[in-house]
């Protein structure tokens, strides 16, 4: 795939605000995230602690928490913010074009 690919993921009604979907693409997970602000993001979709989906956690404001061991990262840096996590999450860039939420990879 080439730098700087846009995948369309989603559609922007796919997410309520303040909560997140599954996407996968060639093999690998994300997350999208819909903030309260209605801005879009992306980040890997496994948490670093034990690889749990992260799809499945509970969005508050701008935190996503892991459902296994109760984990927290910022959704919008990619920061852990709450043990166990200790590493970052990967995040994406993220763009919305006509309805569409497009995911920055490659």
């Amino acid at each position: 795939m080439a730098e700087g690919s846009w995948i369309a993921a989603c559609q922007v009604d796919d997410i309520d605000p303040e909560d997140v979907v599954p996407f996968e693409h060639e093999g690998t997970d994300y997350a999208i995230y819909r903030s309260p602000a209605d801005e879009f993001y992306a980040t890997a979709g496994h948490c670093t602690h034990e690889r749990e989906l992260l799809c499945n956690g509970l969005v508050m404001d701008n935190i996503i928490e892991c459902p296994k061991h109760n984990g927290r990262f910022d959704y919008a840096t990619g920061e852990a913010r709450g043990a166990p996590a200790i590493d970052d999450l990967q995040t994406y860039p993220v763009k919305v074009e006509n309805g569409t939420v497009y995911l920055g990879i490659g």
